[in-house]
């Protein structure tokens, strides 16, 4: 039987999954704080992965509507060749092309980062970059809109997001920041990163979840593991809608010194 601690461990870890996934301040970097913290044994990224599939499905459903009308008038396009749903196909294809570079770093180092990469003085040097990446675009605001967008933003977006492969260096942080420095409107900026989210986050669930849940320590911990993903499933739901906010009001500069504050602690006492 399970007791209380690992209980409550294991909510705590499934609700900073959730609560830093949206935001850019990186989910990865601070799973691995807290499993230094409070003494949790997961073994390399399938436990981050597994509640990342929750945070996965939290951001399906704030964009159902979006993937529905995308998958919808993509087909059409394709069908029909008509005009009137070539912006939405164009942009499915960019999403595409965008997820391209990190599923390459993924499938070639995915060992190496999981073993090497997940150190907390590593986390502690890339939030640092985290922070000064936000920083940089705190007060940016482009023009682009979704039917704006070009083959050449959708690599830069992809390249910059390879870099958060690296525990500590945020995907969405990444992909927010590359989107608004190549002119992409706010909303077309958020709409674009959590969009291409979904194919970088199934595919890494694909590869890792499927072990994870053969594995005996899934099934000995069936109830913490269950616990945490729910609770990242919620707590992403709710962040995503306060990164908007943030957004709106011009705010990304308090996860800038957030990430700087977090960092230097990390790197002078973990």
């Amino acid at each position: 039987m399970t007791d209380t601690w690992t209980i409550i461990q294991y909510l705590i870890l499934g609700l900073v999954q959730g609560i830093t996934e949206p935001l850019p301040i990186s989910s990865s970097g601070h799973i691995v704080i807290v499993r230094e913290l409070f003494g949790i044994e997961t073994k390399g990224l399938s436990f981050e992965i597994f509640v990342n599939f929750a945070s996965l499905l939290a951001i399906l459903l704030i964009y159902r509507h979006d993937i529905m009308r995308l998958i919808k008038n993509g087909s059409l396009y394709l069908m029909k060749g008509n005009d009137t749903y070539k912006n939405d196909f164009h942009f499915i294809m960019y999403l595409i092309i965008a997820t391209i570079p990190v599923g390459v770093i993924g499938l070639l180092f995915n060992d190496v980062i999981g073993e090497v990469l997940s150190g907390t003085n590593v986390v502690g040097f890339t939030l640092l970059i985290t922070a000064a990446a936000v920083w940089i675009i705190r007060h940016r605001s482009g023009k682009k809109a979704d039917e704006d967008l070009s083959t050449k933003d959708a690599l830069i977006v992809g390249i910059a997001q390879t870099f958060a492969v690296m525990p500590g260096i945020s995907r969405s942080g990444a992909s927010i920041v590359a989107s608004m420095l190549v002119g992409m409107k706010q909303e077309t900026a958020l709409r674009f990163s959590f969009l291409l989210y979904i194919p970088v986050s199934l595919g890494t669930t694909i590869i890792e979840v499927p072990d994870f849940i053969i594995s005996p320590e899934f099934s000995t911990l069936l109830v913490p593991n269950l616990i945490a993903f729910f609770a990242s499933f919620i707590a992403t739901y709710v962040a995503f809608k306060w990164l908007k906010n943030i957004m709106a009001k011009g705010n990304l500069g308090y996860f800038s010194y957030y990430c700087l504050i977090v960092g230097i602690l990390v790197i002078l006492f973990l």
